[in-house]
């Protein structure tokens, strides 16, 4: 079973930027398509954005412009690249495969947005 580790979360105020990491124990993760999903505080997980194999990306309108997601195969690692954080970015931010498969979710990494 694949685990995944994500890290980077933390406590920011608006405007500011955190950079989230998620290690993933794939063998194969280079053809992958990895997504990062968030859950804020009763509501639904919501995917943020995906990276395919050939490095293409996709992002949800509401951090457009403002998220990047980016991966390191060799490290078998997604990262996600935030900035301009604003109040309701605040959640629980997960990654995983962004495809109809989904391993098991790891613990996930809190953002919080506060001033």
């Amino acid at each position: 079973q694949v685990q995944l580790v994500e890290s980077g979360g933390g406590l920011v105020q608006p405007g500011g930027s955190l950079r989230l990491s998620c290690a993933a124990s794939d063998t194969v993760f280079s053809i992958r398509v990895m997504g990062w999903y968030r859950q804020a505080p009763g509501k639904q997980r919501e995917v943020v954005a995906f990276i395919n194999s050939d490095g293409n990306t996709y992002y949800q309108d509401r951090v457009k412009g403002r998220y990047t997601i980016s991966r390191d195969n060799p490290e078998k690692t997604v990262y996600l690249q935030m900035n301009s954080l604003n109040l309701e970015d605040t959640a629980v931010y997960y990654c995983n495969r962004a495809d109809s498969v989904k391993w098991s979710w790891g613990q996930g990494t809190q953002v919080t947005v506060s001033s």
